[in-house]
């Protein structure tokens, strides 16, 4: 069977496979990813720049295993699932359709031949596949993002939305449909930056070293390859998801649109750049990549498990 014959006939199946492989490490690493959140807002805007050391040594959330730590202090194991739902569901659009459209697209660019193929095809194929999934699944990020964000409530003060159903309603209502979109800027970018990085690392790095003999096809192939493709997305996209968590998390109700705290993506990447400094673009670096690392290896060897027992072409 041919690689175009064998894209076609599994397509529907390699889209499910996809979602629910990143179903499955968005919920094992959703701790990871709420402690990365509180990172990121942490000090938000405030005058740091040239006091690094000083700023580390302040936090509230002093550092992955503090901060998660801290979390579980204040609002229970609870506290490192919230958001979970709407993660899942952002996992069930977006990583559907960007680890699903991958392959497809790299062969319409010509990529027939998975073991020889341009490394910038593979980029284009990520970048684009990543901006598709992102445009579609942006309200389930901005959700997501929102409910995590939110710590330990002081008194007198409420939940700032009750569930996802209640997070969806109640953003329609006071901020419009658009409310919805509210970051999509940056959550595209930053989803053709990580499906461009991500993806293209792992193929380009597993067919390297089978092009060499180094290795084999199998799970810790897959595992090696994994690492080094979280590695290199936590490296490019860390700013853009720190300016992304930012613009999302932005309180707006009530507000006219002079008041808000970012007026878009660039205006938030200059503030945090002039206020923070490079440190502050790099917030939450750690837990960034950390998630990164178990949600790459446990999506690409489940995905590769997955297409194995079905009966198709590893990737």
């Amino acid at each position: 069977m041919t690689s175009s014959q064998n894209q076609s006939e599994y397509q529907p199946l390699r889209y499910v496979l996809a979602g629910a492989s990143c179903m499955c490490a968005a919920f094992t690493t959703n701790p990871i990813d709420v402690i990365k959140i509180r990172m990121q807002l942490e000090g938000e805007l405030a005058a740091q720049k040239g006091k690094g050391v000083a700023v580390l040594k302040n936090r509230y959330y002093d550092g992955f295993i503090k901060g998660g730590i801290r979390i579980v202090q204040d609002e229970g194991i609870r506290g490192l699932y919230k958001g979970v739902v709407p993660s899942l569901l952002r996992e069930a659009t977006y990583s559907t359709i960007r680890i699903g459209a991958y392959e497809p697209i790299k062969v319409w660019l010509g990529a027939t031949d998975p073991a020889h193929t341009a490394l910038y095809k593979k980029i284009l194929a990520g970048a684009t596949s990543g901006a598709i999934g992102s445009s579609i699944a942006t309200p389930t990020d901005l959700i997501k993002v929102r409910m995590q964000a939110e710590g330990k409530l002081v008194s007198g003060q409420t939940k700032r939305y009750n569930n996802t159903y209640s997070a969806f309603a109640d953003i329609a209502r006071h901020e419009g449909l658009r409310g919805l979109y509210r970051g999509a800027g940056p959550t595209i970018n930053r989803a053709a930056i990580l499906t461009a990085t991500q993806v293209p690392s792992y193929d380009h790095s597993k067919h390297l070293l089978l092009n060499t003999g180094l290795m084999k096809e199998g799970p810790v192939l897959h595992v090696l390859c994994s690492v080094f493709a979280s590695f290199m997305t936590a490296v490019t996209t860390s700013p853009v998801d720190v300016v992304k968590t930012r613009i999302m998390n932005q309180r707006i109700k009530g507000l006219i649109k002079g008041e808000y705290l970012y007026k878009n993506s660039l205006d938030c990447f200059i503030k945090t750049l002039k206020s923070e400094g490079l440190i502050g673009l790099y917030k939450g670096f750690i837990p960034n990549w950390m998630r990164f690392g178990p949600h790459t290896v446990i999506s690409f060897f489940l995905f590769e498990q997955f297409r194995k027992f079905a009966g198709i072409q590893p990737l």
